[in-house]
């Protein structure tokens, strides 16, 4: 099975088996609705599946309780993995929407052709998405591109590569 995360445990809460919890989606509502199942990944393999209980936001993050895991000792072990759907629950995405699995691993290349990089991750920020570029000298420090109209002008996901138009600043030339 297929699996792609959607969030990841950083810390458990209490003493009642909550977990506090990153998320890595932005259909919150839908992934963590009560009753979903969810499937605990270390190193991508799954650990245990989960049904999800509560969910609520506290200071940046939220706290997930899960069913049938009431206690700390339960859930200590959960530490540092992550929280994911199987490819099946994915949903259909608009036009010129990606998920992030599919945008990680892509080349990045300027209109006139010259080759920026490799996008290593992406930065969840506000507004919009930061997509991080390992650049190809390994001198230089990453690229930070906004996932915008201005900056990302075309995404072949069959030929792996994006296309975007730099704006100043964006690149550190030293």
């Amino acid at each position: 099975m297929e699996f792609f995360r959607v969030a990841r445990i950083v810390n458990t809460f209490g003493i009642r088996g909550q977990m506090k919890i990153l998320i890595d989606t932005d259909f919150i509502e839908d992934r963590f609705k009560i009753g979903n199942q969810l499937y605990i990944l270390h190193d991508n393999q799954m650990v245990r599946k989960v049904i999800v209980e509560s969910l609520q936001q506290h200071k940046g993050a939220y706290l997930i309780q899960f069913k049938d895991l009431y206690d700390i000792n339960q859930v200590e072990q959960f530490k540092g993995m992550s929280l994911a759907i199987s490819a099946e629950d994915q949903h259909e995405l608009e036009e010129d929407a990606y998920y992030h699995h599919q945008i990680i691993g892509l080349d990045v290349l300027t209109l006139d052709g010259k080759r920026l990089g490799t996008i290593k991750e992406i930065l969840v920020l506000g507004s919009n998405d930061v997509w991080v570029v390992q650049p190809i000298n390994s001198k230089r420090k990453d690229i930070l591109l906004p996932f915008i109209g201005d900056v990302v002008k075309k995404v072949d996901l069959e030929k792996g590569q994006v296309w975007v138009e730099l704006m100043e600043g964006l690149i550190d030339e030293g």
